[in-house]
């Protein structure tokens, strides 16, 4: 017998409304009573990506999602996901393989095509699930997007679907966010929305109550309920870098430049949480301040964002720093600055030409056709006298580009059978294309150690703490909203 999953959609007044985080509670609350359900983002724009079962690429916030549905991320999850390398243009991701290059204008004019993709995909969740909770992009109010939609109401009305509508109150003018943007949909699109959620509230829920009332009389919507500002949430976003966590006194000094195409920030995340560690990210013409480590992150477009490195002074700052003793690491995209020189011949991120590195670890890289995909598990190649030597982690690869040169006799990694990364005879630099690599805490201790941190370990199984921050959204959803109504939408 065939399956017809009942399909939920969440949009939101604007970006960061709190969409991501209401999927993942709900999915999680389904789960946790024993329902088959999968989460769905037609389309995303975001750097931050996770490697699927099947072998693919979605966007990191729909495989935290599956994580609360307690399922393996899968390409149907996020058929189309674009990844920016410029103001105007960035990879279009279909279910999970990479289709090309675009420009906003030629993509806009795509999106009719890139519709079947989303559908097929959206079918193919509905054959293996019973619920599926589906998240939007951006606003469904952004009236010069119309056309083509296929990332909010575009996508709705195409399924048949309903639409609860989000607003973040902690920003301000929520109601004027809920109605404004009922006003500016369609009346078919206006008839799906179901009802409204009022996210990230803080103080006296009575104080808010007149406008509850007020704002159902007038839409002839219902409130389904109010949730809290939730203190100290960290979960995978999908661009927005979050502020740094607390620390105590003595902690490990880490620095990482928000490079302007930086992508998998998620890495830091067990850093953030990590009381012995002062992570700070340091932004476009801030002062760079002395510091045990400094990270070089990922990126989506890397000779493009090692020019920005140059022109905003790491250049100077990096060797100061080495000379003072300091620890550098590279992760992916930052692994490949840390070499003699990157080039790009084919244009693959960018326009075609070479940009020089910081001229680090011994070694070039190259950009090729192909995009390393994949899940890895391995352990630390570390000095001799560090704690931790031979540590193991998990992670993943998600890069173009293969390196090449002397440095890479001394691996960092060894993982699935091979070398990865390297580290300089002195120590002092090291790299690797491995994402998620502070993710088990024997790993972020040893390479913590590694960069100068002398207290116990401290890290977090940050695995863990993604599935406690779920259930902490799953409890919300219980106390603060109409279940019983929810479970009728879905047919339950």
């Amino acid at each position: 017998m065939t399956k017809t999953a009942s399909t939920l959609m969440i949009q939101g007044t604007t970006s960061d409304a709190g969409k991501t985080t209401l999927v993942a509670a709900l999915c999680r609350w389904l789960a946790r009573q024993g329902v088959s359900v999968a989460p769905f983002k037609p389309q995303n724009m975001a750097l931050n990506s996770a490697v699927t079962a099947d072998g693919g690429e979605i966007g990191r916030s729909t495989a935290l999602q599956a994580l609360a549905c307690g399922i393996e991320p899968h390409s149907d999850m996020n058929p189309v996901l674009l990844k920016p390398h410029s103001d105007c243009g960035a990879q279009v991701i279909l279910r999970g393989r990479v289709y090309g290059n675009m420009d906003a204008l030629d993509y806009h004019a795509y999106k009719a095509e890139a519709r079947h993709a989303v559908m097929t995909a959206w079918r193919a969740l509905r054959q293996r699930y019973d619920v599926i909770i589906a998240e939007g992009a951006g606003s469904p109010a952004e009236v010069n997007l119309r056309a083509n939609d296929i990332a909010n109401m575009g996508f709705a009305e195409a399924a048949d679907c309903p639409v609860l509508l989000v607003g973040d109150i902690d920003r301000g003018g929520v109601f004027a966010q809920l109605v404004g943007t009922l006003a500016l949909i369609s009346v078919s699109e206006q008839a799906r929305t179901k009802g409204f959620i009022i996210n990230r509230f803080r103080g006296d829920l009575g104080l808010l109550e007149p406008g509850l009332e007020w704002l159902t009389e007038r839409t002839g919507k219902p409130v389904l309920g109010v949730l809290p500002y939730l203190h100290g949430l960290i979960v995978d976003s999908e661009d927005s870098i979050g502020t740094a966590g607390t620390s105590e006194a003595g902690a490990l000094k880490v620095i990482v430049p928000v490079l302007p195409r930086i992508s998998n920030h998620n890495d830091f995340d067990p850093l953030r949480l990590h009381p012995a560690v002062n992570l700070q990210f340091i932004g476009p013409d801030q002062a760079i301040p002395a510091a045990d480590l400094i990270i070089l992150p990922g990126s989506k477009s890397t000779r493009t964002d090692l020019a920005w490195l140059h022109t905003q002074g790491w250049t100077q700052a990096i060797h100061k720093h080495l000379r003072y003793g300091g620890k550098v690491l590279g992760l992916c995209g930052g692994f490949q600055m840390l070499g003699q020189r990157v080039d790009d011949p084919d244009g693959l991120e960018g326009n075609a030409g070479s940009t020089d590195g910081l001229g680090l670890l011994a070694m070039t890289t190259t950009m090729v056709a192909g995009k390393q995909l994949k899940e890895v598990r391995g352990t630390l190649n570390l000095p001799v006298g560090n704690a931790a030597m031979g540590a193991t982690f998990s992670g993943y690869e998600m890069h173009n580009g293969v390196s090449k040169g002397a440095a890479l006799a001394r691996p960092l990694v060894t993982m699935n059978g091979h070398n990865d990364g390297a580290l300089s005879a002195d120590g002092q630099v090291a790299g690797t294309y491995v994402h998620g690599i502070f993710d088990q805490p024997s790993a972020c201790e040893s390479l913590l150690q590694w960069a100068g941190h002398t207290g116990a370990g401290a890290a977090v199984d940050y695995q863990q703490h993604r599935l406690t921050q779920l259930d902490r959204l799953a409890d919300q959803v219980e106390q603060q909203l109409d279940t019983d109504w929810l479970r009728k939408l879905l047919n339950l």
